[in-house]
């Protein structure tokens, strides 16, 4: 590794390096390869649970280590296992819920835990969801009935900016909330956990300070942890806000901006 390329590379998944047609390209895996061989730590920084994982690992080849679910799970993708977990209690889950009932009677809800997840019947499941394996409808008790990693609130008409600013208002004592999807879902993790204060804890643990972390993003999800590496990138594709925070640009995720990027520090 050269005297000038990070120690950490921090990269967000869904669009920052994988497509529009949700795919990772070979340009990408082979930069992604680049920093493990460099002796550089990659850490895959996302809002997705662990059982939408497999795929990716397999993309890279098992190569580093994951933060799921916004911070609140700690994943290897090397062996595809949970390590850590920081979970909602089922108290704050039901608090959070009835809040945001409150507010908005069209929310619908759904918890994440470290492997699987319940949902209202009436949620609105993604392609993911539907397909995926551990997941069922649950009552009001059942929601809130056990800890979660992630609550998920979908509104189906709702601009998602506003939506984030209203729910920070209504629950922001009890949850962190953001948002990663140009429609109207929450994510809610435990509070204070984000992709930042994850990613701290990890490199805390290997002994790397964040001016030696290098961060790629597009969403707000993503902003904490820009705001947090000593090095931020956001690809063209990004959220305004995100493009406002960064102290850096690059290509679009279907041109493989982080790539780019990844050549130039690990030649």
């Amino acid at each position: 590794m050269s005297e000038s390329s990070p120690r950490v590379i921090a990269t967000d998944l869904d669009g920052t390096i994988v497509r529009s047609d949700g795919t990772i390209s070979a340009r990408t895996v082979a930069a992604l390869a680049r920093v493990e061989r460099a002796g550089a730590m990659l850490v895959m920084v996302t809002g997705r649970p662990p059982r939408w994982m497999t795929e990716i690992a397999a993309a890279v080849d098992h190569r580093g280590v994951a933060i799921c679910a916004n911070g609140a799970v700690l994943y290897d993708l090397h062996t595809e296992t949970v390590l850590h977990a920081s979970e909602i209690t089922p108290d704050v889950l039901a608090e959070v819920v009835g809040r945001l009932r409150g507010i908005s009677p069209e929310l619908r809800f759904a918890v994440e835990y470290p492997t699987g997840f319940v949902f209202e019947s009436s949620y609105d499941l993604g392609g993911w969801d539907a397909a995926a394996f551990g997941g069922r409808a649950v009552d009001d008790d059942g929601l809130v009935s056990r800890g979660g990693t992630k609550l998920l609130a979908f509104h189906p008409a709702a601009d998602p900016d506003a939506l984030s600013e209203k729910a920070v208002e209504a629950v922001g004592d009890l949850v962190t909330v953001t948002h990663s999807s140009r429609r109207g879902l929450l994510e809610m993790s435990a509070l204070g956990v984000t992709k930042a204060s994850a990613l701290e804890a990890l490199c805390t643990e290997r002994g790397v300070a964040a001016g030696d972390v290098t961060a790629f993003g597009d969403m707000p999800n993503d902003l904490p942890m820009l705001g947090w590496a000593g090095t931020s990138y956001a690809v063209a594709n990004a959220h305004p806000l995100v493009l406002a925070a960064v102290s850096h640009k690059t290509s679009r995720n279907d041109d493989d901006g982080v790539a780019e990027v990844l050549e130039r520090l690990f030649p």
